[in-house]
Formats: C-alpha cells, sequence, structure tokens
C-alpha cells in the first residue's frame, strides 16, 4: 500500500523531531534510561532471582571451599538490595521526568498546532459563508451559528472561562 505524500511528509517531520530529542539527551539521561529500561524487563528479575538464590545457597550449604560471608538472615543482602533500590527509583525517577519533560514538549506542540488549525478553520468558514451570500443561501450565509464559527476564537478568553468553571466546583 503506497502512502500518500503529505502523510509520508508528516511521518517524516515527527521522526526528525523525536531524532532531534533523542540526539540532545545527555549521556547521563542516555545511562539512566537504559538502566530503568533494563529494571523492567523479565530478564532483570530472573537475574535478580539468580543472585539472590546463589548468595543463599553459598551462605546456608556446608561446602568447605566457600566461606560464608554473610550468615542468615542475610544482613549484607539486605543492604546490597536497598541500596539497589534506592538506586533504580533514582534512575527510574531521572527516566519519568524526561518522559514528562518531552510530554510537555508535545503537548505545546499540539497546543500550538491547535491554535492554528482553529484560525485556519475560522477562515474557511467564513469563505464558505460568503459563498453561500453569493450563492443566494440565506438560511447558511446568515446562520447565527455559522457567523459564531467564522469569528476567530479568542484563547485568552476560553482559557478564564474554563478557570472560572474550575473554580466554581
Amino acid at each position: 500500500m503506497q502512502i500518500p505524500t503529505h502523510v509520508q511528509e508528516h511521518i517524516d517531520t515527527i521522526a526528525r523531531h523525536e531524532q532531534e530529542f533523542q540526539a540532545k539527551r545527555s549521556k547521563a539521561d542516555r545511562i539512566g534510561d537504559a538502566v530503568a529500561g533494563f529494571a523492567g524487563i523479565i530478564s532483570f528479575v530472573i537475574v535478580h532471582l539468580l543472585i539472590f538464590a546463589i548468595w543463599m545457597f553459598v551462605n546456608i550449604a556446608h561446602l568447605s571451599a566457600v566461606p560464608h560471608f554473610d550468615p542468615s538472615p542475610f544482613p549484607l543482602l539486605d543492604t546490597v538490595v536497598a541500596l539497589e533500590a534506592i538506586l533504580l527509583a533514582s534512575f527510574i525517577l531521572m527516566r519519568q521526568s524526561g518522559l514528562a519533560k518531552r510530554a510537555g514538549e508535545r503537548e505545546h506542540l499540539m497546543l500550538q498546532i491547535l491554535l492554528l488549525t482553529e484560525r485556519e478553520v475560522s477562515v474557511i468558514v467564513k469563505i464558505n459563508q460568503h459563498i453561500a451570500e453569493r450563492l443566494g443561501l440565506p438560511d447558511i450565509s446568515s446562520d447565527r451559528e455559522i457567523r459564531e464559527m467564522a469569528k476567530p476564537t479568542s484563547i485568552d478568553n476560553v482559557a478564564q472561562t474554563i478557570q472560572e468553571n474550575l473554580a466554581g466546583e
């Protein structure tokens, strides 16, 4: 199936924006994402279960070749796991912060596009209203709702109305 040219242009633009965002990220961001990404897969869980099982086995079993370095109830293991949990939580929070920043950038871009679209649609409605007048269609050319749609929307007024309605709840 052939993708229309204008759709491919949009796909290319989105891909370019994503590549630019990825390229601007710091090395620390990339490392944090890699660690948080690895922590979110089943391999991470399996590796930890194996490490914990081996750790406990070595410290419980009576193997003469391996000394017991962390006897039951495994206080050293508790400390290691607690430290790892703190670090993982930090990496995950860093990743979420980065994702939230990117989401904010996308929301800002979407708002700009929607504002532009609203302005363009208002102009198109106005043009259609003039065409209806020329064609002698008074029901369309003088319709109150269509006249309102042809006027530019004040985003400041809309935002203020939303704030007033939310404050009243």
